[in-house]
């Protein structure tokens, strides 16, 4: 199973996740164009696609859906309550009905050979998910947009061989930034988002043996930096009490603009 990141930010979020079989998107919140250059890099077309995980309805997760979804077919697989929001948001237009897929949250279901996880997470959207995906004995994890964890978020992703996890933000940077008071308050809420120095502790609760490689996503572009993304979590993993070292997996930060390189678990 192989897991890319096309791009993941406040500007806009595309993941490509699939087997030799089956191949899906989580989000698609750049343009179609975008997308289907970032497919065409690692060997796939637009026609390929099994289908679109939706995360939730915000624009940096679903402005490519429409398009793509028209033009090439590809059914759409969200909550209730994110088809409701995509519905409502006009600048997509009209996709057809057939494409929508309703899922559940921890309900498990199929893409083809894919098994899908949903993760209820907590965010200011109608229904967001994380997922957890898997093929055979290998699975990975797409987890962003979320205020804060707990046991649940960390029991769903035990275990994962690879996984996408949000560092949105250097607290220090979005408190003296130019942004009104009440988005700072909304980031830094439960159903915003995690910040660097979150990420790290929760990827404490997940290393193990067989997690072979680890994508921060989700950076704003405001409030924090790649570098410093990367060098608070590596700090928070090596001053934990876990056993393990930053050194001990492959960290990479995923980029707004270019894709990932491919990983294969």
């Amino acid at each position: 199973m192989n897991l890319v990141s096309i791009t993941s930010g406040s500007s806009g979020n595309c993941i490509y996740v699939g087997s030799n079989n089956t191949h899906i998107l989580v989000d698609a919140g750049i343009s179609g164009k975008r997308i289907e250059t970032g497919l065409n890099s690692i060997g796939l077309k637009p026609e390929e696609l099994s289908g679109i995980l939706v995360t939730h309805e915000h624009a940096d997760h679903i402005q490519g859906i429409g398009v793509m979804s028209r033009r090439y077919g590809i059914p759409i697989y969200a909550t209730k309550g994110t088809i409701s929001g995509i519905l409502d948001t006009k600048a997509i237009g009209e996709i057809p009905a057939g494409l929508f897929n309703i899922i559940e949250p921890d309900g498990q279901f199929l893409v083809n050979d894919l098994i899908i996880d949903p993760v209820r997470i907590s965010h200011d959207a109608r229904e967001p998910v994380a997922y957890r995906i898997g093929h055979e004995k290998s699975s990975v994890g797409i987890c962003t947009d979320l205020g804060v964890y707990d046991d649940y978020i960390v029991d769903s992703f035990r275990g994962v061989n690879a996984i996408l996890i949000e560092a949105n933000h250097d607290v220090n940077m979005l408190q003296v930034g130019r942004y009104p008071y009440s988005l700072k308050r909304r980031i830094l809420s439960d159903k915003g988002h995690l910040s660097n120095e979150n990420s790290g502790r929760l990827l404490c609760e997940l290393l193990h043996d067989d997690l072979s490689a680890i994508l921060l996503g989700h950076l704003s572009e405001e409030n924090n930096l790649a570098e410093l993304a990367y060098e608070t979590v590596r700090l928070e993993i090596l001053m934990s009490e876990c056993k393990y070292k930053p050194e001990d997996f492959e960290l990479m930060v995923a980029s707004r603009t270019e894709r990932s390189k491919l990983i294969a678990v």
